[in-house]
């Protein structure tokens, strides 16, 4: 039995009953990402005998009769934009090289209470900014499916270490896709929780705190739906730090099982394939019993995704161009670049203005999916893009509007899951659910018919 190719449900019963040592289930990850992370570089520092030494005390604490947390001796990833004790919280930045954590993130937290052991750290654009991971402190991450390929970002290598067998969840964070689109182009399953669920905060930076504003959440990625569903209840403990966290229940009342089926949200352009995808994905919904109905539109999506854009520029824009520049990170500057005008002409209320309207905007998504308990739409109205598309103007241009939902849907601060559902020839392809406001058990239900009905083979050995 090859333990790295479990999931983390798997793992976790197999550690409670005796069947596998914490310490062989960690041996084992860490000898499946020193025979692949070479060749996708996903995992940018870990160190063995601090993973081995936590599932040792996982094992003495088996061994003593204590209760395991749910996450006990399952290996774990953690993305270096959150604080992790002891090691720098790079955010794929030479200027934060030696920004080192005296205290684990919130969510760090609680992965560890429950458990899980902390294999390593994944890589992420420099300031987390982009859909492509590569920086000039940790290097490039390749799509373990295909090279060619963004494995997406900026939890690219999230993404592509779960893909790829190195651990069973993946920690990622999402402003704008960076949980859901790392895990459409590796071909595995990624949830972005919503706003309040999961706790946030850095301490070695707190001025870089994750607020309200932007609306970026934690979230996990695995290879199935059990363990997302595993992974939101450890990751969604409390934490006094964050203010922001809700104590909502992480299973509401019983709803309707209706899906509305979306194609075109906001006139998207899609390709045939992305289209065939989520038509398969409704019709196994029906063929699971969820009434499925095809609508025109959603509320507004480009308002929406245009509101998000402007919160994000007004946010510090110039701050974070001067550390671009600092920084020297031709990517990142690059995407900066091209916003600048609109970043230089917005007026001095146009984030309160912003701020009004997403009240707005969200009122009228929650009505409407009080009415649509589940909507299904795409992930992206292309298929993963090709490695290095955003290094141009154009490529920026036609990969926000490709990814129209993810940023659209960011400032609603309702959950967004990634399905994975099959493969177009070796190139990923998957759908969108979204719920109501801390309704992540109807996209999770929905997502588990979906995937019951056959996902991509995964792990993968790196192409």
């Amino acid at each position: 039995m090859q333990l790295w190719r479990l999931t983390a449900t798997d793992l976790a019963a197999l550690i409670r009953s005796g069947q596998a040592s914490a310490r062989e289930v960690a041996q084992a990850a860490l000898d499946r990402l020193d025979a692949v992370n070479g060749r996708i570089n996903a995992v940018v520092e870990h160190r063995p005998s601090e993973v081995l030494e936590q599932a040792d005390a996982i094992d003495a604490a088996r061994g003593r009769g204590e209760t395991l947390g749910p996450l006990a001796g399952v290996p774990v990833t953690v993305k270096v934009n959150a604080d992790q004790r002891g090691f720098a919280t790079t955010n794929g930045l030479r200027l934060q090289r030696d920004l080192v954590a005296r205290d684990d993130n919130p969510v760090v937290a609680n992965l560890r209470r429950a458990g899980a052991v902390l294999l390593g750290r994944t890589n992420t654009p420099a300031f987390s900014l982009r859909w492509f991971t590569t920086n000039q402190i940790h290097g490039d991450t390749k799509n373990p499916r295909d090279p060619a390929l963004t494995p997406g970002g900026s939890s690219g290598g999230a993404g592509a270490a779960v893909a790829a067998g190195i651990g069973a969840i993946a920690h990622g964070t999402d402003i704008a896709g960076s949980v859901r689109y790392p895990a459409y182009a590796c071909g595995v399953h990624g949830l972005r929780p919503s706003l309040g669920r999961i706790p946030a905060w850095n301490p070695s930076s707190p001025e870089r705190g994750i607020g309200p504003q932007l609306m970026a959440v934690s979230g996990p990625l695995a290879r199935s739906i059990a363990d997302l569903r595993l992974g939101l209840a450890v990751m969604a403990a409390p934490d006094p730090r964050d203010p922001w966290w809700v104590p909502a229940p992480l299973v509401g009342p019983e709803v309707p099982r209706r899906v509305a089926l979306c194609v075109r949200p906001g006139g998207l352009a899609v390709v045939p394939e992305v289209e065939a995808a989520l038509r398969d994905a409704a019709r196994r919904l029906a063929e699971a019993g969820w009434t499925v109905t095809e609508i025109a539109d959603t509320p507004p999506i480009r308002e929406a995704s245009e509101l998000q854009l402007q919160l994000w520029l007004g946010d510090g824009y110039a701050a974070v161009r001067a550390a671009a520049e600092r920084e020297g990170d031709p990517a990142a500057i690059g995407l900066l670049e091209s916003f600048r005008g609109r970043a230089e002409a917005m007026s001095p209320d146009a984030i309160a203005k912003a701020l009004t309207r997403r009240a707005t905007l969200a009122r009228d998504w929650s009505l409407f999916l009080a009415e649509n308990p589940v909507l299904l739409v795409p992930v992206s109205a292309e298929l993963p893009f090709p490695d290095g598309l955003d290094r141009t103007e154009a490529g920026v241009a036609r990969a926000f509007e490709a990814n129209l939902l993810q940023v659209g849907l960011a400032p609603l601060g309702i959950p967004g899951l990634t399905v994975t559902t099959g493969l177009v020839g070796r190139t990923p392809v998957g759908v969108q659910l979204v719920a109501a406001r801390y309704r992540e058990d109807l996209c999770l239900a929905a997502g588990a018919a979906i995937e019951a009905a056959g996902v991509p083979e995964m792990p993968v050995d790196p192409a």
